[in-house]
This record gives structure tokens, sequence and C-alpha cells, in this order.
């Protein structure tokens, strides 16, 4: 087993989903994203666990995704979120993975692919309408007529509707003012629908940020990404909820780690790492990591990432390279020896100084980008397995 790897504390994923079932509406539907390999923290490990926590759907965003959940024993209602090719909707129809449709291409061509694979009862479909995010879904007007177009369809059936906001992780005034229009343009879509007497099955709009900061706009099921893997959607954060008077507890789910591979010895005025960007200023001994980016430790990270060390923050000095990077521990440091464990980033529990976030923050992204940059290379373990 390779020494750099990433850590899933998968109790603390169970702990988030506890956490936010607690701010559930009795009657409001689970859809947990475990898209992008769990947002990084490994799908199968986070989709066992919500499946067991309650959850009744299970949100990815390519087939391949759905077939190997499903491969892995991960018994849930698959719903695909983003869209596919018409080659890939017989693996959709053939594995019973819900689609998101919203154009009558769409509509068609799913319809004569689910001929030959349903069962006694039609395939369940789910319809998009963008109420403002700019990305996919038919225009609110058009709702009601795809709606129609799904329910005379042969082989298909309208299971629900669904939307997505675009800064409801925002709360600038303007920003929420936007997240309402969205909510009333979808909620006057799904109208519509009722008023041509369709049943519009489950209405969905709320992913993190909303389903938390607007229970009102949980409707009948929300869909939590990044808050299942234990971080704040960007300006929703933990005080500000509480401001509000909401109570949610989460814990980070990922802890990055390495050991420490070497130690060497420099003298006052080497440079380290690729472009010479940093040398000492006096004689040090620098620790080298076996990770770098294509792990993922993002090369813009350096200079200014600090490595947690036996309960200690330490300097990451010169570039990260694709494979190593070199940290700063001083000279004669009798608490770092060859061996120990270096934390990138992580929860406190497993004696992480830096998270996520604070990774994030270094490079003006978010977490999800820091979490899904981990790549295949690193194994995902199981956090006291």
């Amino acid at each position: 087993m390779r020494c750099t790897r990433a850590l899933i504390y998968g109790e603390n994923i169970r702990s988030n989903i506890l956490e936010i079932k607690k701010l559930l509406n009795p009657s409001t539907k689970l859809c947990c994203a475990v898209k992008a390999d769990g947002y990084g923290n490994s799908a199968s490990i986070a989709a066992k666990i919500a499946v067991e926590c309650g959850a009744e759907f299970l949100a990815i965003a390519t087939v391949q995704e759905g077939i190997e959940l499903q491969e892995n024993g991960i018994n849930a209602n698959f719903i695909l979120l983003s869209p596919c090719s018409p080659e890939e909707f017989t693996e959709v129809a053939a594995h019973n993975i819900i689609p998101v449709l919203f154009d009558e291409e769409m509509i068609s061509t799913f319809d004569d692919v689910s001929k030959k694979f349903r069962k006694n009862k039609k395939h369940g479909v789910f319809l998009a309408i963008d109420t403002g995010m700019g990305r996919i879904g038919c225009l609110p007007e058009e709702a009601s007529n795809l709606a129609k177009k799904i329910n005379s369809s042969n082989n298909i059936s309208l299971m629900g509707v669904i939307t997505h906001f675009a800064v409801s992780d925002s709360i600038s005034d303007e920003n929420k003012e936007y997240t309402e229009r969205q909510f009333k343009a979808f909620t006057s879509a799904l109208n519509s629908i009722k008023s041509e007497g369709i049943d519009p099955g489950i209405c969905s709009c709320s992913a993190s940020a909303a389903a938390i900061a607007n229970p009102e706009m949980q409707l009948d099921m929300i869909r939590p990404g990044i808050i299942l893997y234990g971080y704040y959607p960007d300006e929703i954060t933990q005080n500000y909820l509480e401001s509000k008077g909401i109570h949610l507890n989460l814990r980070p789910a990922m802890q990055l780690e390495t050991k420490i591979a070497a130690i060497r010895r420099f003298k006052a005025g080497e440079s380290i790492s690729y472009g010479r960007t940093w040398e000492t200023t006096s004689e040090t001994d620098i620790a080298v990591l076996p990770i770098g980016y294509a792990d993922g430790l993002l090369r813009r990270l350096s200079p200014g990432l600090k490595v947690t060390i036996n309960g200690k923050l330490y300097p990451v000095v010169g570039r990260i390279c694709m494979d190593q990077c070199m940290v700063d521990i001083g000279i004669n440091n009798h608490d770092v020896k060859r061996w120990d464990t270096a934390i990138i980033f992580g929860p406190k529990e497993g004696g992480a100084l830096t998270d996520a976030a604070d990774l994030a923050k270094m490079t003006s992204t978010i977490p999800y980008e820091i979490m899904t940059s981990i790549t295949k290379r690193v194994p995902r373990i199981l956090a006291n397995a």
C-alpha cells in the first residue's frame, strides 16, 4: 500500500447525513450526491453510508458512475444529473438509471431506447427546468408541454421535476433575491404542469445551500453534496447558519496524508525544486514527501502550503513537483523523523491543523475542487476500518 493515501472518515459522513436529516421536513426525501467519486471521498464508501442512513436516491454525473456503484452492490435509485449521448441511453435503460431530460429530442430518443428494456412499468425520468442557472433544462414556459410529451410516451413516465440554483450559496441581498426569483419560476412551472392534470412527481430544487438556509425550498427532495463531506457551501457558513438559528455541525471526511521519505541537510544559499524559486537563508533540514500535483496536490499551492507533522505546521518550500514536494522542518528538529506522517489536510480528529477549506482559500477556489482534484492513484482507505 502506498504511503500517500486519502483516509476517509466514514463516521463523519454518517454524522453529517444525520445532522442534515435533523433539519429536513418529515416528508422531504434525500438524494445524496456521490458523483465525481463522492467529491473525491470515494463514491462507494459515501453511497453505502448514505443508503444506510435512509437516502432514497443517489445523484451521479456519468452513466459509468452508476454502473460501478451497482457492481459494488449499492442498491438505490440513481439519478443521472448530467446529460448523456444517445449512445449512452442504452446503458441508462439497461441499468435502470433515472435520466434527466429537457427537450423533445431527448424524450423521443429515450422513449425509443427504453422500449426493449421496460418490463412491467415505464422507465421513470426527471424533467429539468432552467430557471436561471443557464446550464441544462427547458424554459419554465416549456415545462407543461414537455411533461405532456413524457406522459404520453409509451415507455417512460414523469417521476419528478428538477431545477438548480445558481447563487443560493451567497448571502448578498441581490443573490438572495435571484434565488427567490428562481424558486418562483420553478413553482410557476410546476403549477403549469399540474394545470394540465399531470402529477409532476418528486419536485426538487435545493442542493446543499438552499436546503439548509431556505427550509421552505426543500419541497419533496433535497440534493446535498458538499455538506455530506463536511464543508459548508461558500458563504453559507456555520456562523451564518447559527445567526439564523440553524444548527449544523459538519465534520470533514477526507484526510490526505503521506510519509516523510527522506530528510536532507542543506547549507545556506542552496535552492530547492524547479525554477529555483526558494533558497535556504541558513542551514536547514528539508523533508521530502512522495506526493505531488499528479496526486492532486495542486502546483499553485506553492508557495504558502503548510502541512501538519506531529501536531505542528511546516511550510512546503519550492515548487510542488509532479510526484514530490519538499518541506522545511528546520535544523536538528527532534520532533520530526523519517517515515513520520505528514497530513496535507483533514479533520481535527485525525490530527490535521488545516482542512480543504483552508487550502481552497489559499488559491481562491472552493473545497469541492481541492477534494475532487485528488487523483485515482491515491488510494482511498476507510479510516478506523
